[in-house]
């Protein structure tokens, strides 16, 4: 596995080695020993798929203490571009964000550590998001931040009024307006 350090610490992105000839190929998505070596050690107990159409904006979601979660995301089919967002206060890098297209060609991965919101834009006809993570989900400490957020500099595919969005995610307040529990 290929491993791609990010401007914001934690952060990592993950390029699997690929093996193919004329039958097609083969990769380890997830190996407890090499990620463990890469991260460090991290216990995943829930795996997650989400399928979407172009033009979703899911985020940017995260779970408040104590069932904070951190995820090894990746997509299967399509192509996404997926952000992480931190929100660790006292934080040099508070608010800043890292983006990265992760797509079924290229098998990117992303771990995004505790502290961050978590959210994408779909850029193909469909997209599925698989995501490992270390906690389960808990509806009470579900939260987010507006994925709309101007301030946060994200250069999304789509205007507000292209995108496609839950009415929860349309309500979530922006940074300046929310007051963060990492």
């Amino acid at each position: 596995m290929d491993v791609i350090n990010t401007e914001i610490e934690g952060v990592v992105v993950l390029r699997p080695r690929m093996f193919e000839d004329a039958r097609g190929y083969f990769f380890e998505s997830y190996s407890k020993r090499g990620f463990d070596k890469i991260v460090g050690p991290v216990v995943f107990v829930q795996d997650n798929e989400s399928c979407s159409s172009r033009g979703v904006m899911r985020g940017l979601h995260f779970q408040r203490p104590p069932f904070v979660q951190a995820k090894l995301v990746r997509c299967v089919v399509g192509a996404v571009l997926d952000v992480a967002v931190d929100l660790r206060k006292g934080s040099p890098t508070y608010g800043c964000h890292v983006a990265v297209e992760l797509s079924a060609d290229n098998r990117t991965q992303i771990f995004i550590p505790h502290g961050f919101a978590h959210g994408f834009a779909v850029l193909s006809d469909k997209a599925i998001i698989q995501y490992k993570c270390d906690n389960f989900y808990a509806p009470e400490a579900d939260d987010g931040i507006s994925i709309l957020d101007e301030s946060l500099g994200i250069d999304w595919p789509f205007s507000p009024s292209e995108a496609i969005l839950s009415e929860k995610d349309m309500c979530r307040p922006l940074l300046r307006d929310f007051d963060s529990p990492f």
